[in-house]
């Protein structure tokens, strides 16, 4: 059975996984570096693990036919280093404080952890290559938390309420209900909630809304700057403009995104479906204070 590859690239994410820098070094002795979300485990005894690469992946050879390499698990603070090693045709060590481990494959300066591997085994996978290595040390940083990616876009890990333990403190209580971060989770889950599903109307996801809104005003965008804008890697970003593409609703202009007159005219019109909620999510609160709380959320998102 045949699937259509970017829809089955969706159904794909919605499995949650861990993002890592794989690094080693070509015959010539240059650092070399990816970003994977392929990496699992195999095997305790022996510890072997593994990850995939693609068949086109311009390091592919340095990966195929090296003796080893290094994992680099990334914290939930290096989206940027993640979209650094994801990009292609720059110096992406530039200004990194690395070091190498035995093998002398860089090691990533603030990971969550880091394996150590000799490669064990490299075999043939559709159009990707498995890549297993024997893990020969490794190391992590304890109450790390590191980098997720799902549905297409950057996430944290967070423990979920049904298997916290309850607080005893009824002081505790009082402060976890008056918390911030607890308050504004809280608003975000049923701002979301409520919103998302109207996005069905439209025939688009979550990830295909914000890159429409996004250039909703017509001018081009460079791919690197929308992936900071939507919080996307920028394969995922690509892999969804290609699909925007298809339907004729984007144009894909070198680096450039940029909408077609369709895309403009669907844009639009998931402009005002964004407004007419906020109006509904805010209307128990007056014109003034509508306009408090988005200058204090900007303020406390800068000071961060």
């Amino acid at each position: 059975m045949k699937f259509d590859p970017k829809d089955f690239r969706r159904a794909l994410g919605k499995f949650p996984t861990g993002v890592t820098v794989i690094t080693t070094r070509d015959a010539e002795g240059h650092p070399i570096g990816v970003t994977a979300s392929s990496f699992n485990t195999l095997s305790i005894e022996p510890a072997l693990v593994l990850w995939s690469i693609d068949k086109n992946a311009w390091s592919l050879d340095s990966f195929t036919n090296g003796k080893s390499f290094a994992i680099n698990v990334l914290r939930n603070d290096q989206v940027e280093l993640s979209n650094r090693f994801a990009r292609r045709g720059e110096d992406k060590f530039a200004g990194l404080q690395t070091r190498d481990d035995a093998h002398g494959c860089p090691l990533l300066p603030g990971a969550a952890a880091a394996f150590e591997c000799k490669t064990w085994n490299v075999y043939e996978g559709g159009d990707h290559f498995i890549i297993v290595g024997e893990v020969v040390d490794y190391a992590y940083e304890e109450g790390a938390s590191s980098l997720v990616f799902h549905n297409g876009r950057y996430a944290v890990p967070e423990v979920h309420p049904a298997v916290q333990a309850p607080t005893q403190a009824l002081e505790a209580r009082g402060l976890l209900g008056d918390y911030l971060l607890y308050q504004l989770r809280q608003t975000l889950n049923a701002y979301t909630d409520d919103f998302y599903p109207r996005l069905s109307h439209f025939g688009v996801t979550a990830e295909e809304w914000r890159l429409l809104t996004l250039l909703a005003d017509g001018e081009p965008l460079e791919q690197e700057q929308a992936c900071r804008f939507v919080s996307q890697p920028q394969k995922e970003l690509v892999a969804t403009g290609e699909w925007l593409q298809g339907r004729g609703l984007l144009q894909m202009e070198g680096s450039c995104l940029v909408l077609t007159e369709k895309g403009r005219q669907l844009a639009a019109q998931l402009l005002d479906t964004a407004i007419e909620h906020e109006k509904k999510m805010l209307s128990l609160l007056d014109a003034d204070e509508q306009a408090a709380l988005k200058v204090m959320l900007k303020k406390v998102g800068a000071s961060i």
